[in-house]
């Protein structure tokens, strides 16, 4: 059983590297909404929220594909693998956030 924990750990701190650009994105998408464009920036914001719509979108459908195969067989709660899930794959933004210069 722990090794189908381990599993879901391992797959979702995997799944969290190339989280990296979705949360960007999401990010990015929500600061230029709320600080409003450059001022010399005339192309708008509707490619970005194209862009990060197909992004985020692909990366959702990949990562709930992969977890829900993978909470069938763990051995963990429902709640909790899934808690357990979402902070393993924040885990490697969150690192790049801490540590940049």
């Amino acid at each position: 059983m722990t090794r189908r924990w381990a599993a879901a750990l391992g797959a979702n701190l995997l799944l969290g590297i190339p989280a990296v650009v979705p949360v960007w994105l999401l990010w990015f998408l929500a600061s230029s909404l709320v600080t409003g464009p450059e001022p010399e920036e005339n192309d708008g914001m509707a490619v970005w929220v194209v862009i990060a719509t197909v992004v985020v979108g692909l990366y959702a459908l990949l990562w709930s594909t992969v977890n829900r195969s993978l909470a069938r067989r763990s051995s963990l709660a429902p709640r909790t693998y899934w808690l357990v899930s979402v902070l393993a794959t924040l885990l490697p933004t969150t690192a790049l956030i801490i540590y940049s210069p």
